[in-house]
């Protein structure tokens, strides 16, 4: 199934509508869609690469939107809606694994890996904010900031170096977005621990 999925989003890339297209998976990808924009954003932007940026906007744009939708989900209707979409992924023993450790600076955390390198699943991230309720403000803001980290910095990469960085993009973007996000991480829980404020909570 994911193959198909997978095909069937990069079927989208080569139509007139392929920005509209790309905000839809984006959109979804946040809240309920397994595979990521990715897929459909890289041959756009690599096929227009004067359009690279503009692009990037969109991806961030709907993606902060699918994630307020994915945060509403898990803040209003997590059992009739959110749960069975998280078990029809195989996703729910994860989210209530999470979900029983997440403290303020453990959302924090996972906003940031999840925005940037999709660990664990944004989708997974955006329903665990709204179950936990932590400020809607602070969790658009980091939406922005992580998802548009991630489209600007490949709209940047693919403009600068074309089809050649492609396939090394889509065999190690993960890693080194992960070890952008574990990099930032160390970097904020240092700060607080200076300020003497820092606390982690324990999964």
């Amino acid at each position: 199934m994911l193959r198909k999925l997978y095909d069937w989003t990069l079927s989208r890339a080569a139509r007139k509508t392929a920005e509209a297209w790309l905000a839809v998976i984006a959109f979804i990808e946040s809240s309920v869609f397994l595979v990521p924009a990715d897929v459909l954003f890289l041959p756009m932007a690599l096929a227009r690469p004067d359009r690279a940026y503009r692009y990037a906007a969109i991806a961030t744009i709907a993606s902060t939107l699918g994630g307020i939708a994915g945060y509403l989900l898990g803040y209003f209707a997590y059992e009739a809606v959110a749960k069975p979409v998280l078990a029809f992924y195989g996703k729910l023993d994860s989210f209530e694994a999470l979900r029983s450790c997440a403290g303020e600076d453990t959302l924090m955390m996972l906003l940031v890996t999840s925005g940037l390198s999709h660990l664990p699943p944004i989708k997974v991230v955006t329903i665990l904010a709204g179950v936990a309720q932590i400020s809607l403000v602070f969790f658009i803001v980091s939406c922005v900031i992580a998802r548009g980290a991630r489209f600007f910095a490949l709209a940047w990469a693919l403009r600068r170096f074309g089809e050649p960085i492609r396939h090394f993009i889509e065999r190690r973007l993960g890693l080194i977005a992960a070890l952008a996000a574990a990099a930032l991480i160390a970097l904020y829980f240092m700060l607080k621990y200076l300020a003497g404020t820092g606390s982690l909570t324990a999964c």
